[in-house]
């Protein structure tokens, strides 16, 4: 038997990834796991935001896949 895991949720569940982008105003190295929303630059406090885009923002099983209380985390702000 397969266990169905959701593509979607990839980089919101499980173990976060580290991803390291550059500041666009200084352009210092911002260290962003996969699992936040934003992260600010060590160099000149720039704030940059995560572009890893989701299906929770469209998916009737969102609440389910990732849970309510960390849905609601996500959405907060949009």
């Amino acid at each position: 038997m397969s266990v169905f895991k959701c593509p979607g949720a990839v980089n919101i569940g499980g173990t976060p990834t580290l991803e390291i982008k550059n500041c666009p105003v200084c352009g210092g190295e911002v260290e962003m796991f996969s699992n936040e929303r934003q992260a600010s630059c060590r160099a000149c406090g720039f704030v940059v935001y995560n572009d890893v885009q989701s299906c929770i923002r469209w998916c009737d099983y969102a609440a389910e896949c990732v849970g309510e209380d960390k849905l609601r985390e996500l959405l907060a702000g949009d």
